[in-house]
């Protein structure tokens, strides 16, 4: 169902769904140019949805924002303003009856990785999981030594240049971790086979750390 979250001064719209009997909710965070209507979000949320798993697929930018970033690259990278609507999207779903019960986790992409780790950082209590999936960690390097969800950093294996990100990344995080490999995949994870391996190891992970 299509939903509006008031954060901030503007208002950001998503498409949530929950299965019956819901353990928990994932909450997708991305940046520029992938969103709540991105293929690839879809795929992954429809897999965590087949293990029990509720999803928030949500646009961070408003569509004016997306527009002008699409020439001028402003918002991609404004990292405080992408976590602060992330902690808002956080917030929201400790307040909504629908999903107010539900343990969190969150699901980010290249700069949506860095807002999700920073809203795990400033939510310990709320976010219980994260998996990035060929995310940029380390644009939220203040914010790792404070993250304490279990983090699943996954990186295409030709993806050389985020791959040593990662790798520097995860050892600043304190927080029970894994960096995961996809061998032969790419940035977008286009390969054959390569996005199902993302949504398997998602789903696992969120599955074991959003039980009840």
């Amino acid at each position: 169902m299509a939903v509006e979250l008031p954060i901030g001064d503007v208002t950001l719209y998503a498409d949530l769904d929950i299965p019956q009997g819901a353990t928990g909710i994932v909450a997708f965070a991305h940046g520029s140019g992938s969103g709540r209507h991105s293929p690839r979000n879809q795929f992954v949320a429809r897999e965590l949805r087949d293990r029990g798993l509720a999803t928030l697929l949500l646009d961070l930018l408003t569509e004016d924002e997306e527009a002008r970033d699409a020439y001028s690259g402003a918002w991609r990278f404004n990292i405080p303003l992408l976590t602060a609507r992330v902690v808002g999207t956080v917030d929201w779903l400790a307040r909504d009856e629908r999903t107010r019960a539900l343990p969190v986790g969150l699901f980010g992409a290249s700069t949506g990785a860095a807002a999700a780790l920073g809203a795990a950082a400033q939510r310990p209590d709320r976010v219980r999981a994260v998996v990035s999936r060929g995310g940029r960690p380390d644009l939220a390097a203040s914010a790792l030594p404070d993250v304490r969800a279990p983090t699943l950093l996954i990186v295409g294996g030709d993806d050389t240049l985020v791959l040593g990100l990662n790798e520097d990344a995860a050892k600043q995080l304190t927080a029970p971790h894994e960096l995961r490999v996809v061998p032969g995949a790419g940035h977008l994870f286009e390969e054959p086979g390569a996005l199902e391996l993302v949504a398997r190891y998602a789903a696992d992970w969120f599955t074991e750390h959003l039980r009840g």
